[in-house]
């Protein structure tokens, strides 16, 4: 049973993908009216917008113009936006001595920035909401990197403290910043990118999902600041 989240605005970024899908599916049925954000043109062939969403293509997060202009276009169509969640980013593996410096960067830009430049331009509008929410998405990786996952685990530990201390900027505000700290994801492109892995260990988008609308529901009103781990059994 999900928490109801009607008649809330909810934005998603990278909401084409696993996560992001999985997310505004079970959302939808909270009740709640999306924005779909993401950088690709058009959607997946497979992917269904729940009814009435906003979808806004094309828009990358990691330039704060386009998250502006994401944000005039939710105050237009709807007047208020009440959550945000920060989906997009990216994943690489290589080691330090084999890898390039690049690759740091270009990690920094698909999870933080992304994440910095959503929250920026959005927070606006969340201000104005008698229940303003920000879940962004973290990973375990966050709290100690393995090897491999030196860049990954910068650019994430970064998003967590960027949660931090935006809670800490916003706690006398009515806004409430959390991340969700997975482990290793469920999806097609891990099974394809590990396959004598025990997947039902991992956990499955639908699972990260569920947490992501516990704390934007009314019950997670007193959890701010927090990075929550979902493991799974990994």
């Amino acid at each position: 049973m999900h928490p109801s989240l009607s008649p809330r605005v909810i934005a998603i970024t990278g909401a084409f993908g696993n996560l992001g899908a999985a997310l505004a599916i079970q959302a939808a049925e909270a009740g709640a009216q999306l924005v779909l954000i993401d950088r690709a043109e058009t959607p997946p062939v497979d992917f269904r917008a729940p009814d009435g969403a906003l979808l806004l293509t094309g828009i990358d997060l990691a330039s704060l113009a386009d998250a502006q202009a994401a944000a005039r276009l939710i105050d237009e169509r709807f007047g208020r936006l009440d959550a945000l969640v920060n989906v997009a980013g990216g994943f690489a593996w290589q080691t330090l001595a084999e890898g390039d410096v690049e690759c740091w960067d270009r990690l920094y830009t698909l999870n933080l920035r992304t994440a910095l430049c959503a929250c920026q331009a959005l927070l606006p509008l969340i201000r104005q909401s008698s229940a303003g929410r920000i879940v962004n998405l973290g990973a375990g990786a966050a709290s100690r990197a393995g090897f491999g996952m030196g860049a990954y685990a910068a650019s994430k530990a970064g998003v967590l403290r960027l949660t931090e201390s935006l809670a800490d900027e916003l706690k006398d505000q009515g806004v409430t910043v959390n991340a969700v700290l997975p482990s290793i994801i469920d999806t097609p492109q891990n099974r394809a990118a590990m396959p004598e892995a025990d997947f039902g260990r991992w956990v499955t988008a639908d699972q990260l999902a569920g947490v992501i609308l516990f704390l934007l529901g009314d019950a997670a009103a007193a959890i701010t600041g927090a990075g929550i781990p979902v493991s799974g059994r990994v």
